[in-house]
């Protein structure tokens, strides 16, 4: 499995893949291709405000940021970034700091939709993987 985060199940053919990236057990990406590049906008709480930012490493970028809690990931690069700064810019409190105003939580929530987004994040990557290789 790719992202080890799940046991796998059988699905609808019998074959066991993992619910949350969707990756067949036993197959593994080819180490000789490019990593797929996956950008996405994530959605940090820290105390009352919200971080909108953006990555095409999340994990690395997460871990050099303090925060209390990942609320959500969205595809998208520098332009859905700038789009959600333009949307919220009213909340604004500094850089890519925003009040953690009911409406941007609601956003938020509605990105994730009640997925975790370190699993809706590992099915793109699982997806970009697979689309590299068809």
């Amino acid at each position: 499995m790719l992202c080890g985060l799940a046991r796998p199940e059988a699905d609808a053919g019998g074959i066991l893949t993992c619910p949350v990236c969707g990756w067949r057990l036993g197959d593994s990406p080819d180490p000789d291709l490019p990593r797929p590049r996956v950008d996405v906008v994530y959605y940090l709480r820290w105390d009352d405000r919200i971080k909108i930012g953006t990555s095409r490493e999340p994990r690395q970028r997460l871990a050099a940021i303090w925060h209390h809690e990942l609320l959500a990931f969205e595809p998208g690069d520098r332009a859905v970034e700038h789009a959600r700064h333009v949307q919220f810019a009213h909340l604004r409190e500094g850089g890519e700091w925003f009040r953690a105003a009911p409406e941007l939580r609601a956003h938020a929530a509605a990105l994730a939709d009640g997925i975790p987004p370190w699993h809706r994040y590992a099915r793109w990557v699982a997806d970009a993987l697979r689309g590299a290789v068809s």
